[in-house]
Protein backbone atom coordinates (compact mmCIF):
# COMPACT_ATOMS: atom_id res chain seq x y z
CA UNK A 1 0.00 0.00 0.00
CA UNK A 2 1.11 3.59 -0.87
CA UNK A 3 2.63 5.35 2.32
CA UNK A 4 0.99 8.87 3.37
CA UNK A 5 1.06 11.38 1.78
CA UNK A 6 2.85 14.55 2.58
CA UNK A 7 0.91 17.60 3.53
CA UNK A 8 1.36 20.99 1.45
CA UNK A 9 -0.14 24.08 0.65
CA UNK A 10 -1.20 25.26 -2.59
CA UNK A 11 -0.79 29.16 -4.01
CA UNK A 12 -3.06 30.27 -6.38
CA UNK A 13 -0.82 33.67 -8.02
CA UNK A 14 -2.43 35.27 -10.76
CA UNK A 15 -0.01 37.41 -12.39
CA UNK A 16 -1.01 39.99 -14.71
CA UNK A 17 0.48 37.68 -17.39
CA UNK A 18 0.40 34.57 -16.56
CA UNK A 19 -1.16 32.40 -13.81
CA UNK A 20 0.52 29.40 -11.89
CA UNK A 21 -0.57 27.14 -9.02
CA UNK A 22 2.36 25.75 -6.98
CA UNK A 23 2.26 23.28 -4.26
CA UNK A 24 4.63 23.97 -1.49
CA UNK A 25 5.37 20.90 1.17
CA UNK A 26 5.71 22.43 5.16
CA UNK A 27 9.22 22.89 4.50
CA UNK A 28 8.46 25.51 2.45
CA UNK A 29 9.79 23.60 -0.67
CA UNK A 30 8.16 23.57 -4.05
CA UNK A 31 6.97 20.41 -5.06
CA UNK A 32 5.21 21.28 -8.24
CA UNK A 33 4.35 24.26 -10.26
CA UNK A 34 2.42 24.36 -13.23
CA UNK A 35 1.21 27.59 -15.48
CA UNK A 36 -1.17 29.50 -17.96
CA UNK A 37 -1.67 32.85 -20.00
CA UNK A 38 -3.62 34.78 -18.31
CA UNK A 39 -5.48 36.13 -21.03
CA UNK A 40 -7.64 39.05 -21.81
CA UNK A 41 -11.20 38.10 -24.04
CA UNK A 42 -11.73 41.35 -26.21
CA UNK A 43 -15.70 39.81 -26.82
CA UNK A 44 -18.70 41.01 -24.64
CA UNK A 45 -19.33 44.68 -23.36
CA UNK A 46 -15.01 45.98 -23.03
CA UNK A 47 -11.88 43.43 -22.56
CA UNK A 48 -12.03 41.46 -19.92
CA UNK A 49 -10.18 38.74 -17.58
CA UNK A 50 -11.17 35.00 -19.20
CA UNK A 51 -12.21 33.85 -15.46
CA UNK A 52 -13.85 30.85 -16.49
CA UNK A 53 -10.96 29.65 -18.60
CA UNK A 54 -8.57 29.99 -15.21
CA UNK A 55 -11.10 28.67 -12.97
CA UNK A 56 -11.71 25.29 -15.50
CA UNK A 57 -7.67 25.03 -15.52
CA UNK A 58 -7.23 25.55 -11.81
CA UNK A 59 -9.68 22.55 -11.03
CA UNK A 60 -8.02 20.93 -13.61
CA UNK A 61 -4.63 21.28 -11.81
CA UNK A 62 -5.89 20.92 -8.47
CA UNK A 63 -7.23 17.22 -9.39
CA UNK A 64 -4.00 16.21 -10.61
CA UNK A 65 -1.84 17.39 -7.07
CA UNK A 66 -4.96 16.50 -5.10
CA UNK A 67 -3.05 12.68 -5.77
CA UNK A 68 0.23 14.04 -4.60
CA UNK A 69 0.08 15.60 -1.51
CA UNK A 70 -2.12 16.10 1.33
CA UNK A 71 -3.43 19.77 0.35
CA UNK A 72 -4.12 21.59 3.80
CA UNK A 73 -4.56 24.95 2.56
CA UNK A 74 -5.27 27.23 -0.66
CA UNK A 75 -3.94 30.60 -0.74
CA UNK A 76 -4.93 33.15 -3.64
CA UNK A 77 -2.63 35.63 -4.39
CA UNK A 78 -3.04 38.43 -7.77
CA UNK A 79 -1.92 41.36 -8.99
CA UNK A 80 -4.00 44.59 -8.43
CA UNK A 81 -6.30 47.11 -9.95
CA UNK A 82 -9.10 44.87 -10.23
CA UNK A 83 -12.30 43.59 -8.68
CA UNK A 84 -15.18 41.44 -9.05
CA UNK A 85 -19.12 42.23 -8.73
CA UNK A 86 -21.16 39.46 -7.64
CA UNK A 87 -24.37 38.50 -6.52
CA UNK A 88 -25.35 34.83 -5.10
CA UNK A 89 -25.13 33.19 -8.56
CA UNK A 90 -21.54 34.94 -9.78
CA UNK A 91 -20.12 37.87 -11.88
CA UNK A 92 -22.83 40.33 -12.61
CA UNK A 93 -20.40 42.25 -15.27
CA UNK A 94 -16.79 40.54 -16.70
CA UNK A 95 -13.74 41.66 -14.60
CA UNK A 96 -12.53 44.44 -16.29
CA UNK A 97 -8.95 44.78 -17.52
CA UNK A 98 -6.99 47.40 -16.27
CA UNK A 99 -5.01 47.84 -19.42
CA UNK A 100 -8.25 49.16 -21.11
CA UNK A 101 -9.14 52.66 -20.74
CA UNK A 102 -12.75 52.92 -19.54
CA UNK A 103 -14.35 55.55 -21.42
CA UNK A 104 -13.57 58.30 -22.98
CA UNK A 105 -12.74 62.32 -22.10
CA UNK A 106 -16.11 63.12 -21.02
CA UNK A 107 -15.42 60.03 -18.33
CA UNK A 108 -12.52 60.93 -17.48
CA UNK A 109 -13.23 64.50 -16.29
CA UNK A 110 -16.16 63.13 -14.37
CA UNK A 111 -13.84 60.86 -12.42
CA UNK A 112 -11.30 63.47 -11.74
CA UNK A 113 -13.93 65.54 -10.10
CA UNK A 114 -14.88 62.70 -7.92
CA UNK A 115 -11.31 60.97 -6.87
CA UNK A 116 -9.80 62.13 -3.45
CA UNK A 117 -7.21 63.91 -3.54
CA UNK A 118 -3.09 62.23 -2.98
CA UNK A 119 -2.98 63.45 0.57
CA UNK A 120 -6.46 60.96 1.54
CA UNK A 121 -5.26 58.10 -0.56
CA UNK A 122 -2.01 57.94 -1.21
CA UNK A 123 -2.43 56.58 -4.57
CA UNK A 124 -1.56 58.82 -7.93
CA UNK A 125 -3.59 59.67 -10.85
CA UNK A 126 -2.93 56.52 -12.86
CA UNK A 127 -3.88 55.56 -16.62
CA UNK A 128 -6.47 53.70 -17.90
CA UNK A 129 -7.85 51.91 -15.21
CA UNK A 130 -5.02 51.32 -12.62
CA UNK A 131 -7.45 53.52 -10.33
CA UNK A 132 -9.92 50.98 -9.40
CA UNK A 133 -12.34 53.45 -8.43
CA UNK A 134 -12.13 54.83 -12.08
CA UNK A 135 -12.90 51.41 -13.45
CA UNK A 136 -15.95 51.07 -10.83
CA UNK A 137 -17.30 54.59 -11.77
CA UNK A 138 -17.35 53.87 -15.34
CA UNK A 139 -19.11 50.45 -14.66
CA UNK A 140 -21.70 52.38 -12.10
CA UNK A 141 -22.14 54.79 -14.84
CA UNK A 142 -22.40 52.76 -18.42
CA UNK A 143 -24.31 49.54 -16.59
CA UNK A 144 -26.21 50.53 -13.93
CA UNK A 145 -28.49 47.65 -13.66
CA UNK A 146 -25.86 45.00 -13.94
CA UNK A 147 -24.50 46.86 -11.43
CA UNK A 148 -27.53 47.33 -9.34
CA UNK A 149 -27.59 43.58 -8.93
CA UNK A 150 -24.18 43.15 -7.66
CA UNK A 151 -24.31 42.13 -3.63
CA UNK A 152 -20.49 42.12 -2.96
CA UNK A 153 -17.65 44.00 -4.42
CA UNK A 154 -14.56 41.63 -4.06
CA UNK A 155 -10.91 42.38 -4.41
CA UNK A 156 -9.59 40.11 -6.94
CA UNK A 157 -7.70 37.65 -4.71
CA UNK A 158 -10.72 37.86 -2.41
CA UNK A 159 -12.87 36.98 -5.38
CA UNK A 160 -11.07 33.32 -5.72
CA UNK A 161 -11.27 33.10 -1.89
CA UNK A 162 -14.84 33.29 -2.29
CA UNK A 163 -15.36 31.21 -5.25
CA UNK A 164 -13.47 28.39 -3.11
CA UNK A 165 -14.95 28.82 -0.17
CA UNK A 166 -18.43 30.84 -0.42
CA UNK A 167 -16.89 33.04 2.34
CA UNK A 168 -16.78 36.65 1.10
CA UNK A 169 -14.03 39.39 2.36
CA UNK A 170 -11.93 42.11 2.66
CA UNK A 171 -8.10 42.88 2.59
CA UNK A 172 -6.13 45.45 3.42
CA UNK A 173 -2.96 45.35 0.73
CA UNK A 174 -5.82 45.08 -2.54
CA UNK A 175 -7.97 47.86 -1.41
CA UNK A 176 -4.94 49.57 -0.65
CA UNK A 177 -2.76 49.96 -3.89
CA UNK A 178 -3.73 52.74 -5.68
CA UNK A 179 -7.18 52.10 -5.92
CA UNK A 180 -8.54 55.51 -4.19
CA UNK A 181 -10.72 53.32 -2.28
CA UNK A 182 -8.79 53.42 0.55
CA UNK A 183 -7.48 56.19 3.53
CA UNK A 184 -4.16 54.89 4.57
CA UNK A 185 -3.58 56.87 7.38
CA UNK A 186 -7.34 56.88 8.71
CA UNK A 187 -7.36 52.63 7.85
CA UNK A 188 -10.39 53.14 6.53
CA UNK A 189 -12.86 53.59 3.08
CA UNK A 190 -12.05 57.00 1.26
CA UNK A 191 -14.60 59.55 0.26
CA UNK A 192 -15.02 58.03 -2.95
CA UNK A 193 -16.45 54.81 -1.38
CA UNK A 194 -18.52 56.84 0.75
CA UNK A 195 -20.04 59.16 -1.87
CA UNK A 196 -20.78 56.42 -4.83
CA UNK A 197 -22.49 54.01 -2.31
CA UNK A 198 -19.94 51.27 -2.52
CA UNK A 199 -19.10 50.71 1.30
CA UNK A 200 -22.68 48.92 1.59
CA UNK A 201 -21.06 46.48 -0.88
CA UNK A 202 -17.85 45.41 1.08
CA UNK A 203 -18.03 42.67 2.99
CA UNK A 204 -15.93 42.22 6.65
CA UNK A 205 -12.52 43.71 6.52
CA UNK A 206 -10.27 40.28 7.29
CA UNK A 207 -6.71 39.61 7.71
CA UNK A 208 -4.73 38.47 4.20
CA UNK A 209 -3.91 35.11 6.47
CA UNK A 210 -7.01 34.51 7.64
CA UNK A 211 -8.93 30.83 7.10
CA UNK A 212 -12.09 32.42 5.25
CA UNK A 213 -13.46 28.68 5.77
CA UNK A 214 -13.41 25.19 4.27
CA UNK A 215 -13.02 24.54 0.17
CA UNK A 216 -16.93 24.12 -0.76
CA UNK A 217 -18.00 20.80 -0.53
CA UNK A 218 -18.78 20.31 -4.07
CA UNK A 219 -15.55 21.53 -5.09
CA UNK A 220 -14.09 18.97 -2.64
CA UNK A 221 -16.00 16.04 -4.37
CA UNK A 222 -14.50 17.37 -7.76
CA UNK A 223 -11.19 17.63 -6.96
CA UNK A 224 -10.46 14.53 -4.74
CA UNK A 225 -8.98 17.83 -2.16
CA UNK A 226 -9.56 16.94 1.75
CA UNK A 227 -12.76 18.40 2.78
CA UNK A 228 -11.06 20.29 5.42
CA UNK A 229 -8.26 22.43 2.77
CA UNK A 230 -8.80 25.81 4.12
CA UNK A 231 -9.24 28.71 2.26
CA UNK A 232 -7.01 31.47 3.10
CA UNK A 233 -7.77 35.27 2.13
CA UNK A 234 -4.94 35.88 0.01
CA UNK A 235 -3.05 39.09 -1.06
CA UNK A 236 -2.03 41.76 -3.23
CA UNK A 237 0.72 40.00 -5.11
CA UNK A 238 3.91 42.67 -4.46
CA UNK A 239 2.53 42.94 -0.87
CA UNK A 240 3.20 39.08 -0.97
CA UNK A 241 6.41 39.92 -1.52
CA UNK A 242 7.06 41.60 1.47
CA UNK A 243 6.15 39.31 4.07
CA UNK A 244 9.79 37.97 4.33
CA UNK A 245 11.32 40.55 4.37
CA UNK A 246 8.62 42.29 7.19
CA UNK A 247 9.27 39.50 9.67
CA UNK A 248 12.95 40.23 10.03
CA UNK A 249 12.48 43.64 9.61
CA UNK A 250 13.44 44.37 13.08
CA UNK A 251 16.61 42.26 13.04
CA UNK A 252 17.93 43.60 9.93
CA UNK A 253 16.98 46.87 9.71
CA UNK A 254 15.38 49.11 6.35
CA UNK A 255 15.29 48.13 2.97
CA UNK A 256 13.53 48.16 -0.47
CA UNK A 257 12.30 45.21 -1.74
CA UNK A 258 12.11 45.10 -5.35
CA UNK A 259 9.16 42.68 -6.65
CA UNK A 260 9.89 41.85 -10.30
CA UNK A 261 7.57 40.65 -12.86
CA UNK A 262 5.36 42.85 -15.43
CA UNK A 263 5.47 45.20 -13.32
CA UNK A 264 8.78 46.05 -11.30
CA UNK A 265 8.01 47.60 -7.85
CA UNK A 266 10.10 49.42 -5.45
CA UNK A 267 8.99 48.89 -1.85
CA UNK A 268 10.36 50.80 0.99
CA UNK A 269 10.12 49.70 4.01
CA UNK A 270 11.84 52.07 6.49
CA UNK A 271 14.36 53.38 3.73
CA UNK A 272 12.31 56.24 1.81
CA UNK A 273 13.59 59.80 2.77
CA UNK A 274 11.71 61.97 0.36
CA UNK A 275 8.16 62.61 -0.31
CA UNK A 276 6.38 61.56 -2.19
CA UNK A 277 5.31 62.75 -5.35
CA UNK A 278 2.37 61.77 -7.37
CA UNK A 279 3.17 62.42 -10.59
CA UNK A 280 6.36 60.55 -10.59
CA UNK A 281 4.24 57.23 -10.41
CA UNK A 282 5.15 56.88 -6.21
CA UNK A 283 2.38 56.02 -4.33
CA UNK A 284 1.70 54.54 -0.74
CA UNK A 285 0.40 50.50 -1.11
CA UNK A 286 -0.64 48.81 2.48
CA UNK A 287 1.22 46.30 3.79
CA UNK A 288 -0.61 42.90 5.87
CA UNK A 289 -0.68 45.32 8.98
CA UNK A 290 -2.85 47.89 7.07
CA UNK A 291 0.96 50.65 7.19
CA UNK A 292 1.74 52.52 4.66
CA UNK A 293 4.70 51.28 2.20
CA UNK A 294 6.42 54.07 -0.11
CA UNK A 295 6.24 52.43 -3.24
CA UNK A 296 7.30 53.31 -7.03
CA UNK A 297 7.10 51.81 -9.95
CA UNK A 298 6.95 51.21 -13.86
CA UNK A 299 6.27 48.47 -16.35
CA UNK A 300 9.44 46.92 -16.43
CA UNK A 301 8.44 43.30 -17.16
CA UNK A 302 6.69 44.99 -20.58
CA UNK A 303 9.28 47.05 -21.24
CA UNK A 304 12.02 44.23 -21.14
CA UNK A 305 10.01 42.16 -23.80
CA UNK A 306 9.50 45.48 -25.97
CA UNK A 307 13.26 45.99 -26.25
CA UNK A 308 14.48 42.22 -25.94
CA UNK A 309 11.48 40.45 -27.44
CA UNK A 310 9.56 37.44 -25.93
CA UNK A 311 12.39 35.02 -26.23
CA UNK A 312 15.14 37.13 -25.18
CA UNK A 313 18.90 35.60 -26.59
CA UNK A 314 21.91 35.06 -23.64
CA UNK A 315 24.13 37.88 -23.72
CA UNK A 316 27.48 38.89 -21.75
CA UNK A 317 30.18 41.19 -21.00
CA UNK A 318 31.19 41.92 -24.71
CA UNK A 319 27.73 42.84 -25.61
CA UNK A 320 27.29 44.99 -22.76
CA UNK A 321 30.66 46.96 -23.13
CA UNK A 322 29.81 47.39 -27.37
CA UNK A 323 26.74 49.21 -26.38
CA UNK A 324 28.12 51.78 -23.91
CA UNK A 325 31.00 52.42 -25.97
CA UNK A 326 28.86 52.74 -28.52
CA UNK A 327 26.54 55.02 -26.25
CA UNK A 328 23.82 52.73 -27.35
CA UNK A 329 20.72 53.81 -24.81
CA UNK A 330 17.12 53.13 -24.92
CA UNK A 331 15.21 56.30 -23.17
CA UNK A 332 12.09 55.59 -21.54
CA UNK A 333 9.18 54.77 -21.73
CA UNK A 334 8.25 51.70 -23.76
CA UNK A 335 4.57 50.71 -22.48
CA UNK A 336 1.81 52.58 -22.03
CA UNK A 337 0.91 52.17 -18.81
CA UNK A 338 2.36 53.51 -15.40
CA UNK A 339 5.91 54.38 -14.46
CA UNK A 340 7.57 57.73 -13.55
CA UNK A 341 8.25 58.61 -17.46
CA UNK A 342 4.41 58.09 -18.52
CA UNK A 343 3.69 59.81 -21.41
CA UNK A 344 6.43 60.01 -23.03
CA UNK A 345 7.78 57.95 -26.61
CA UNK A 346 10.32 55.02 -26.04
CA UNK A 347 13.01 55.54 -28.56
CA UNK A 348 17.02 54.17 -28.63
CA UNK A 349 19.43 57.03 -30.14
CA UNK A 350 23.00 55.57 -30.98
CA UNK A 351 23.41 53.21 -33.45
CA UNK A 352 20.93 50.42 -33.20
CA UNK A 353 21.32 47.11 -31.55
CA UNK A 354 22.61 44.43 -33.95
CA UNK A 355 21.85 41.42 -32.83
CA UNK A 356 19.40 39.36 -30.56
CA UNK A 357 22.22 39.28 -28.05
CA UNK A 358 22.47 43.17 -27.91
CA UNK A 359 18.93 43.39 -27.74
CA UNK A 360 18.65 41.80 -24.48
CA UNK A 361 21.86 43.70 -23.01
CA UNK A 362 20.17 47.12 -23.86
CA UNK A 363 17.16 45.62 -22.29
CA UNK A 364 18.92 45.45 -18.96
CA UNK A 365 20.80 48.59 -19.03
CA UNK A 366 17.57 50.24 -19.58
CA UNK A 367 15.26 48.04 -16.05
CA UNK A 368 18.64 48.55 -14.15
CA UNK A 369 19.08 52.33 -15.28
CA UNK A 370 15.08 52.96 -14.67
CA UNK A 371 15.05 50.95 -11.49
CA UNK A 372 17.76 52.77 -9.90
CA UNK A 373 15.76 56.12 -10.82
CA UNK A 374 13.26 54.68 -8.96
CA UNK A 375 15.55 54.18 -5.73
CA UNK A 376 17.38 57.85 -6.03
CA UNK A 377 13.94 59.23 -6.26
CA UNK A 378 12.46 57.80 -3.26
CA UNK A 379 15.55 58.43 -1.32
CA UNK A 380 16.05 54.67 -0.42
CA UNK A 381 18.37 53.53 1.69
CA UNK A 382 19.73 50.66 3.03
CA UNK A 383 20.10 47.51 1.20
CA UNK A 384 17.88 46.24 -2.06
CA UNK A 385 16.56 43.24 -2.28
CA UNK A 386 15.49 41.83 -5.71
CA UNK A 387 12.66 39.28 -5.57
CA UNK A 388 10.71 37.84 -8.87
CA UNK A 389 11.64 37.31 -12.40
CA UNK A 390 14.52 39.75 -12.62
CA UNK A 391 16.41 37.33 -10.55
CA UNK A 392 17.22 35.13 -13.40
CA UNK A 393 19.10 37.80 -15.27
CA UNK A 394 22.60 37.45 -13.80
CA UNK A 395 23.57 41.06 -14.88
CA UNK A 396 20.42 42.77 -13.32
CA UNK A 397 21.40 43.13 -9.67
CA UNK A 398 25.06 43.70 -10.56
CA UNK A 399 24.42 46.61 -13.05
CA UNK A 400 22.00 47.88 -10.06
CA UNK A 401 25.01 47.24 -7.15
CA UNK A 402 27.33 49.44 -9.25
CA UNK A 403 25.32 52.58 -9.47
CA UNK A 404 25.74 53.33 -6.03
CA UNK A 405 28.82 53.74 -3.31
CA UNK A 406 27.43 51.59 -0.83
CA UNK A 407 24.27 50.15 -2.45
CA UNK A 408 24.12 46.34 -1.07
CA UNK A 409 22.08 44.27 -3.55
CA UNK A 410 21.16 41.52 -2.76
CA UNK A 411 19.13 38.59 -5.07
CA UNK A 412 16.58 36.42 -3.72
CA UNK A 413 16.77 32.80 -3.19
CA UNK A 414 13.85 33.14 -4.40
CA UNK A 415 12.48 33.53 -8.41
CA UNK A 416 9.11 34.49 -7.39
CA UNK A 417 8.43 36.11 -4.32
CA UNK A 418 4.74 36.08 -4.83
CA UNK A 419 4.91 32.60 -3.95
CA UNK A 420 7.09 32.44 -0.97
CA UNK A 421 4.85 35.34 0.32
CA UNK A 422 2.09 33.25 -0.18
CA UNK A 423 3.50 30.30 0.99
CA UNK A 424 3.62 32.18 4.53
CA UNK A 425 0.60 33.34 4.82
CA UNK A 426 -0.62 29.57 4.57
CA UNK A 427 1.46 28.64 7.39
CA UNK A 428 1.09 32.48 9.27
CA UNK A 429 0.95 31.74 13.31
CA UNK A 430 3.71 28.61 12.99
CA UNK A 431 6.69 27.70 12.53
CA UNK A 432 7.25 29.98 9.21
CA UNK A 433 7.02 33.28 10.90
CA UNK A 434 10.00 32.95 12.12
CA UNK A 435 11.38 33.82 9.36
CA UNK A 436 13.09 31.48 6.68
CA UNK A 437 17.11 30.90 5.97
CA UNK A 438 18.82 34.14 5.72
CA UNK A 439 18.69 35.48 2.28
CA UNK A 440 21.86 35.24 0.10
CA UNK A 441 24.99 37.93 0.34
CA UNK A 442 24.81 40.70 -1.68
CA UNK A 443 26.35 40.71 -5.03
CA UNK A 444 29.92 42.05 -6.21
CA UNK A 445 28.92 45.00 -8.05
CA UNK A 446 29.43 45.11 -11.74
CA UNK A 447 32.93 46.06 -12.83
CA UNK A 448 32.55 47.69 -15.99
CA UNK A 449 34.39 50.70 -16.05
CA UNK A 450 32.03 52.53 -18.25
CA UNK A 451 28.96 51.76 -16.49
CA UNK A 452 28.74 54.72 -14.10
CA UNK A 453 29.44 57.14 -17.09
CA UNK A 454 26.53 55.80 -19.65
CA UNK A 455 24.02 55.86 -16.80
CA UNK A 456 25.21 60.09 -16.43
CA UNK A 457 24.53 60.05 -20.20
CA UNK A 458 21.81 58.15 -19.81
CA UNK A 459 20.14 61.11 -17.85
CA UNK A 460 21.58 63.94 -19.35
CA UNK A 461 20.02 62.62 -22.42
CA UNK A 462 16.87 62.50 -20.75
CA UNK A 463 17.31 66.12 -19.12
CA UNK A 464 17.60 67.28 -22.46
CA UNK A 465 13.97 65.80 -23.80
Amino acid sequence: MPGPREAGTVVLDIGKTNAKLTLIDTAGRTQAEVRTPNTVRRDGPYPHHDTERLWQWMLGELRTLAQRADIRAIVPVTHGATAALVDDAGLVLPVLDYEHVPGDATDAARYDALRPGFEESGSPRLPAGLNLGRQLEWLQTRHPADFARARQLLMYPQYWAWRLSGVAASEVTSLGCHTDLWQPRQRRVSSLVERQGWAALMPPMREAWARLGTLRPELAADTGLPADCEIVCGIHDSNASLLRHLLTLPQSGPCTVLSTGTWVIAAALGSATRPLVEAQDMLANCNVHGDAVPCMRFMGGREFAALAGEQPAAFGRDELERLMARQTMALPCFAETGGPFAGQAGCVTGPAPETPAERAALATLYVALVTDHCLQALGAQGRVVVEGAFTANPWFGPLLAGLAAGRDVIVSDDSSGTTCGAWLLGTWGGAATAGRAPLPAAVEPSTLAAWPAYRDAWRAQLSAR
